[in-house]
């Protein structure tokens, strides 16, 4: 599966320019969402290949986010890798038990992102 469009979901402004920058200089489409609600919205609309999702967002968070991308099936396809603070061996367990590929904690290095990027060429 050939990645060139990857949706970036943070409700951090900082954080959310800082990843899609690093997503967009790799050479990728970049489509960016401020909360697990609008990365649902965007996902249906602009199925990228490929989601960065944040943990920790009001409203709906990464988790409820990524069960109800795996549970359409426009976007069940779809593998999200979640960025978080959250560092915990039980984070991770609990991330891939709500579907998630892949996990990057925050702070994150630019090469964290790039290969997830590349995992998934």
């Amino acid at each position: 599966m050939a990645i060139k469009k990857v949706l970036v979901v943070d409700d951090s402004p900082v954080q959310l320019s800082n990843l899609a920058q690093i997503v967009k200089d790799a050479g990728y489409e970049v489509l960016t969402a401020c909360s697990g609600s609008e990365s649902v919205e965007k996902a249906i609309t602009g199925l990228p290949d490929l989601v960065f999702m944040d943990i920790i967002m009001p409203e709906m968070d990464g988790y409820e986010a990524c069960r109800e991308l795996n549970k359409r099936d426009e976007t069940k396809h779809i593998p999200v890798v979640f960025v978080t603070t959250k560092d915990q061996k039980a984070d991770q367990v609990w991330a891939r038990m709500q579907g998630g590929k892949g996990f990057v904690v925050k702070p994150y290095s630019e090469n964290d992102i790039i290969d997830q990027l590349k995992s998934y060429l």
